[in-house]
């Protein structure tokens, strides 16, 4: 399984820059990190074997997109500002308390970052998440049943629904594909949508947990808004419409910068 430890800094950094401009050249790249060009292609060799980026004329460029990203592609996309979120939701948790984990690349890096904490009792419908905690002997892991997804590695339907639906947690962690610019919180399947909202309805406090990628990222199934939430943990601050929104509805926003 493709996953964040078996690529470079430079190459996850290479991701990240082409998955922002687009576009990249092989002597752009070799400029900007100051390697030769045979390096940075073979550094493209491995990021396109995994479906990360694709060649064309003169370069590479994202793969085509049709829904969301396959979870590899999005492991090591922002993973820098992923694991800053991660670090800062793990200093709200206390020892022993009780988490519900839904699907997406972001808790499972959460879920890393809980490794130090004792006696969680973790929830959950993403094989990732549960994976990453059966590591803490301490930790008590309960995961959904049904069918799996494949690629995502998670769980979802009628049943996951009622799973979530019978505990009661202390928090919940949940992520989404895009926030639209009023706040509405945005899925690519109702399932997903039915999965966190049923997390949302049976924790004390929510964490939405987000890279500012997702602010104004199009998708196309709506549930729930932004301001649902007791904390939003981002990397940099919301757009200013939606901060004042968070504001006015008394939602905490924990920024926490990734550094390379």
């Amino acid at each position: 399984m493709f996953g964040t430890t078996d690529i470079t800094t430079r190459q996850r950094d290479i991701a990240d820059l082409v998955q922002s401009d687009g576009f990249a050249s092989v002597e752009e790249l070799a400029r900007r990190f100051g390697v030769t060009t045979q390096t940075i292609r073979r550094d493209l060799t491995r990021l396109c074997r995994r479906g990360v980026l694709r060649r064309t004329h003169g370069g590479v460029e994202p793969p085509a997109q049709s829904g969301n990203l396959h979870y590899a592609r999005r492991q090591i996309l922002n993973l820098a500002a992923k694991r800053a979120i991660a670090e800062a939701v793990a200093e709200e948790v206390a020892d022993g308390a009780a988490l519900a984990f839904s699907i997406g690349t972001t808790p499972e890096i959460v879920m890393q970052a809980l490794v130090r904490h004792r006696n969680l009792r973790i929830f959950t419908n993403n094989l990732h998440v549960a994976f990453a905690a059966s590591q803490c002997a301490s930790f008590e892991v309960t995961i959904a049943g049904g069918r799996l997804r494949h690629g995502d590695s998670d769980i979802l339907g009628e049943d996951t629904r009622r799973f979530f639906s019978s505990y009661k947690v202390d928090i919940g962690i949940f992520g989404v594909a895009g926030v639209d610019a009023d706040g509405t919180l945005l899925d690519f399947h109702e399932a997903e949508v039915a999965a966190r909202q049923a997390i949302l309805a049976n924790c004390r406090q929510a964490f939405l947990v987000l890279d500012a990628s997702k602010f104004g990222r199009p998708a196309h199934v709506r549930g729930g808004n932004i301001t649902d939430v007791a904390a939003v943990v981002c990397d940099r601050p919301p757009p200013e419409t939606l901060a004042r929104r968070l504001s006015r509805a008394g939602t905490r926003v924990i920024l926490r910068a990734g550094t390379s």
